[in-house]
């Protein structure tokens, strides 16, 4: 198996070497693990891409790339330059240094990785580390996904479905902010929203007077929807949610057809 990897952390990020170990699992003795990574972190980029500017590439060793770009230009860049003779199996996109879990999604350019893996026809998977207060002590933040990762993605690969018309599946997986041997079955759930918390803005003065606004996220550990994401990640389980490059509010097509009749 040929797998390309990338994050949106970094290409000297810890998460992106425990990522290159998992790949490795997966792709066995015979596969290949090739590296597209943004050359700085790109956290919070979504599914952004380089449209209107070019984007500098650099081998820093063997199959092992650096991209001045967002995750998403990352993947572009693997599939149709780095590997365009051929192309990957699978892609993979973390583990990223926090969770993606709820609205973190949305935002996330993790995520965007995978996603822009999916529209691409190539299966994908990001995957990120939920941290908090049993993590902070450990010697590997990154112990949960890095012992339990490639189990879960060969429960992925086994469960994805080739012959699929439209938008193809690409997934979620969060691991819980607990110890590896604290962690807890693997649900598969859908996508949350914590309540009463967001990201908002907070300002500040430079020394030279002048105002700036730093993005602030919301507390991690409030309430989510029963079930969801992030909700099982605090009860020590690894969330596995299967997504769509479809926005569509399909449960509201039928409700309301006779508005725009």
């Amino acid at each position: 198996m040929r797998i390309l990897i990338t994050n949106d952390d970094g290409i000297n990020a810890p998460g992106l070497k425990v990522l290159e170990g998992i790949a490795a699992e997966i792709a066995g003795p015979e596969g290949e693990v090739w590296t597209v990574a943004p050359a700085f972190e790109q956290s919070g980029v979504a599914h952004c891409i380089s449209y209107t500017h070019p984007m500098m590439i650099v081998e820093m060793g063997p199959r092992r790339w650096a991209a001045e770009g967002s995750p998403a230009d990352c993947v572009l860049a693997g599939i149709h330059d780095v590997m365009k003779d051929a192309r990957p199996d699978l892609v993979l996109s973390g583990v990223n240094r926090g969770n993606n879990s709820a609205e973190n999604a949305l935002y996330s350019g993790t995520l965007g990785g995978a996603l822009e893996a999916s529209l691409q026809g190539i299966p994908a998977v990001a995957l990120s580390q939920y941290l908090g207060p049993e993590t902070r002590g450990l010697e590997n933040p990154f112990e949960a996904a890095a012992t339990h990762g490639a189990g879960v993605l060969r429960r992925i690969l086994a469960a994805q479905d080739e012959a699929q018309p439209g938008y193809r599946l690409f997934w979620n997986v969060n691991f819980p902010p607990v110890p590896a041997d604290r962690v807890r079955e693997t649900r598969l759930v859908p996508q949350g929203k914590r309540q009463g918390t967001g990201f908002t803005t907070e300002p500040h003065l430079s020394p030279s007077g002048r105002r700036f606004l730093w993005i602030r996220g919301g507390d991690q550990r409030a309430e989510a929807s029963a079930g969801s994401d992030a909700d099982v990640n605090l009860a020590g389980h690894i969330s596995v949610t299967p997504m769509r490059a479809d926005f569509t509010a399909h449960d509201t097509l039928s409700a309301l057809k006779d508005s725009f009749a």
